[in-house]
């Protein structure tokens, strides 16, 4: 198989390792209520974290972003730059949209950082940064993704990384999408701060 032939297979090689729900396989094992039935209803780390377990928030956390991470990594080693791209692309639409939860995943950030570490590492430590200086300072998760995510591409542009930077600007567009709820109940005032809970 040729490395462009090979393109098809990394993106359902991504989608299935970003489909994997780590946040809802880890409050089930550790039987807490369901997680889709609380706060926002997506099975990422900072809905977890409204169960008010913090060890469990920081395993989907580490998880969702592993799973990213993998998934470039494997098929970049395979085929290539172009396949680890493509294989974060599917990654990340496996995360939000899995077969297996009826097309209602997660909002993406942790799954968008293991790619970011996978592809670029420097691009995930600004990424984190930001979250973190914004998250201190407003202590809304949703702005603090946003914040980060709407500069990364800018970040990957400014130091030649065009294909990433066009990459992560397709990724940008969706998590904007799946924090479209949040965008609206930041602007409204109704959005919940880090920690608390539903």
């Amino acid at each position: 198989m040729g490395l462009e032939a090979f393109l098809p297979v990394a993106l359902v090689i991504g989608y299935l390792f970003g489909s994997i729900p780590f946040g809802l396989i880890l409050t089930k094992l550790a039987g807490t209520q369901d997680i889709r039935s609380i706060g926002s209803g997506s099975i990422g780390a900072t809905n977890v974290l409204r169960t008010g377990r913090k060890s469990l928030a920081a395993g989907t956390l580490l998880f969702d972003a592993l799973k990213g991470t993998a998934a470039v990594v494997i098929c970049g080693y395979i085929a290539g730059p172009n396949a680890a791209m493509v294989a974060g692309l599917g990654a990340f639409l496996g995360h939000l949209f899995p077969v297996w939860l009826k097309f209602k995943g997660g909002k993406g950030v942790a799954v968008y950082i293991g790619i970011l570490l996978g592809l670029f590492w420097p691009a995930a430590v600004v990424f984190c940064v930001l979250w973190l200086a914004t998250a201190f300072t407003t202590r809304y998760s949703s702005l603090s993704a946003l914040v980060a995510s709407f500069i990364t591409p800018m970040f990957l542009w400014w130091f030649g990384h065009l294909a990433l930077s066009a990459l992560f600007a397709v990724l940008t567009l969706l998590l904007f999408y799946a924090h479209r709820e949040n965008i609206k109940r930041l602007q409204s005032g109704k959005e919940s701060r880090i920690g608390e809970k539903a």
